[in-house]
């Protein structure tokens, strides 16, 4: 069989074991390994090497949709790397490509680092559950960890809306319907008010990105569905404040009491580099919706969700300054890497002290 450069590269990827590979005219391919950015030893991709590689990967669909849109995202299987998923940009006018390696299995909690608590959040039969962190914090690897923890666990069905699909679940207790943007449905939005008469247990959301999307989760929370789904913001709050903030008037009155009735909970993530820089470790902040955190949305005082969620850290509920310093005092991130996330570096420095 004829191995082309991008095999070649793929395979280099997963030797160095990395997450990304980046394919950018200009500069060599580029690993991202650990959080870090490594560029090969090797030549200066040409801008015809990389409109030859990316052509070759596509359809004449896909082709003609990335022509008019000017940028795409796909799944594939590789048989060298298994599933990745390909992010397609335009540069000066040339294409360039962002590859992120989708791995074959679904690791354990304790290998993610995900608290215990996650897990009983999503055994309930209802409400509105969130992943939300920056692009590359494992969002999508939690996601995944959740749905493949109702598969073994549920007799239900479980219908995926995802851009693009990431990891490919078997049905195992549950039936696992996984819906692709752009291949099985024209856009979030409309598969979002289709799935619905699907009649679905349990519905997954690949992101949640405007007005639209959250009136629609929500509603199905409200209804007697779960619903796990993503989105960025950095930080609990700010996840509670993007919801609500979208909206105005009367409709952001009707957001709020449905956000405080069917909300479960939320994680917000980040990936940091180990203290070793050998791996990447999780660093989380979890809030639970108890009574007290859903009088606090009822009454728009998110300004003392802090304070509750530290009142509460016996039934679970982490902050994000409090995880940073465990993972510091158990060596697994530096003092430097806590200090430079933490929302509120003094307290972790007076805890040192």
């Amino acid at each position: 069989m004829t191995h082309t450069p991008l095999d070649s590269l793929l395979a280099t990827a997963q030797e160095y074991n990395a997450s990304d590979l980046h394919i950018i005219a200009g500069v060599p391919p580029a690993f991202r390994v650990n959080g870090e950015i490594i560029l090969a030893e090797s030549d200066t991709l040409m801008e015809s090497d990389v409109d030859e590689m990316a052509f070759q990967m596509l359809n004449e669909a896909q082709r003609d949709t990335f022509e008019r849109e000017w940028e795409l995202c796909i799944s594939m299987r590789h048989p060298m790397v298994g599933r990745v998923r390909v992010t397609f940009y335009k540069r000066n006018g040339h294409p360039e490509m962002s590859f992120r390696f989708c791995g074959e299995r679904i690791s354990t909690r304790e290998e993610l680092g995900l608290p215990a608590k996650i897990d009983e959040l999503v055994r309930r039969p209802n409400g509105l559950f969130l992943i939300t962190g920056p692009t590359g914090a494992g969002k999508t690897t939690t996601l995944n960890y959740l749905v493949d923890l109702i598969n073994r666990e549920r007799r239900c069905k479980v219908v995926t809306i995802e851009d693009p699909i990431e990891f490919v679940h078997q049905n195992n207790r549950a039936i696992v319907v996984q819906q692709e943007v752009l291949t099985d449905v024209h856009s979030f939005n409309r598969a979002l008010i289709h799935v619905l008469r699907q009649d679905p247990d349990v519905i997954v959301v690949g992101e949640v990105r405007d007005a639209e999307a959250i009136s629609t989760v929500l509603t199905a929370a409200e209804t007697g569905h779960l619903v796990l789904a993503t989105m960025h913001s950095p930080n609990v709050a700010h996840a509670l404040e993007r919801i609500t903030g979208i909206f105005e008037g009367s409709a952001q009155r009707q957001v709020v009491l449905q956000l405080a009735n069917s909300l479960q909970g939320i994680i917000a993530q980040d990936l940091l580099p180990s203290a070793d820089r050998t791996r990447r470790v999780l660093a989380y902040e979890l809030m639970m919706a108890n009574n007290a955190v859903r009088n606090l949305i009822r009454e728009n005082q998110l300004h003392f969700l802090e304070n509750t969620m530290q009142t509460a850290a016996k039934e679970g509920m982490m902050l994000m300054d409090n995880c940073l310093y465990d993972l510091y005092c158990k060596c697994a991130i530096s003092y430097d890497t806590a200090m430079s996330r933490a929302r509120h570096p003094d307290r972790i420095s007076r805890k040192k002290d």
